[in-house]
């Protein structure tokens, strides 16, 4: 599982993902979203 701060609204598995909120995800998914540009890498705090 990886961490991501999301840029943009999104529904994810039937739950809503805000933008500039904190989620965890599956790594393929992280990976695509990082990609895509709709969400980055979350700090580990």
């Amino acid at each position: 599982m990886q961490k991501v701060k999301m840029n943009v609204q999104t529904a994810y598995h039937g739950e809503l993902l805000r933008a500039g909120k904190i989620y965890e995800v599956e790594e393929s998914t992280a990976e695509r979203w990082i990609a895509g540009n709709i969400a980055e890498y979350a700090e580990d705090e």
